[in-house]
């Protein structure tokens, strides 16, 4: 009888993907307790055994899962930034049939709601991201950020006239978005600053962001007309 003597070791990553009866709602319910405890605690202070018992699963399903914690933290990281706004989600708002001015209050209302709207724990998450950027950041820029740019740029562009791919965009990216990231940082732990804000009336905060983005596109556009 012939045996089989191919000594290569096992490919890891196919071997636990291999499907399980209640394999998506176990997934699931690690991400959302690996989420609120990340959220509450910090990557580095929380264990994959704090994870599992919260979760009610063994460490191996974690690991059989997503590999590690680290694996995890990938994971929940990502979903964080698609519960802030998903891809489809901005599809919708910036192919809208709208005036680009008008998807783009529609988008800061969208962001805005889910930065202010409650304490969840994506929030948490991409706050303690980004006041203490870790390597796992990569996953953002690797697989969520591309797409999401791609679709900010161009309602950008329609807005200030310059073309696609000029790195201006990128900038005025960043200057729209920035405003509305540090509402995730300031809802956290409420302070003397931060109080009067998170208690500020939602639409308040949109006309604010609003006539700040407007403001300075418009100087771009005329700059850019020149």
């Amino acid at each position: 009888m012939e045996m089989d003597t191919d000594t290569r070791p096992l490919n890891r990553a196919r071997v636990m993907r291999t499907p399980r009866p209640d394999g998506d709602a176990t997934r699931a319910r690690i991400i959302e307790a690996a989420g609120q405890l990340f959220g509450d605690k910090g990557f580095a202070e929380t264990t994959s055994k704090a994870i599992a018992a919260s979760a009610e699963v063994d460490i191996a399903s974690i690991n059989y899962h997503f590999v590690s914690r680290d694996g995890l933290y990938d994971v929940v990281l990502a979903e964080a930034h698609r519960r802030l706004i998903s891809v489809a989600e901005l599809d919708a708002i910036v192919n809208a049939p709208e005036p680009p001015h008008a998807r783009l209050r529609k988008l800061l209302e969208l962001i805005v709601s889910r930065a202010m709207g409650g304490r969840s724990w994506n929030a948490h998450v991409l706050a303690r991201e980004l006041l203490s950027p870790t390597s796992h950041l990569d996953v953002l820029f690797a697989e969520e950020m591309p797409p999401k740019f791609q679709l900010v740029s161009r309602l950008l562009s329609e807005i200030t006239g310059v073309p696609a791919g000029d790195p201006c965009l990128l900038r005025c990216a960043i200057s729209v978005g920035a405003p509305s990231a540090v509402l995730f940082v300031v809802g956290r732990i409420t302070t003397p600053l931060s109080g009067p804000i998170i208690q500020c009336p939602q639409d308040v905060v949109v006309d604010h962001l609003y006539t700040f983005a407007i403001g300075g596109l418009e100087a771009i556009a005329r700059e850019h007309a020149k």
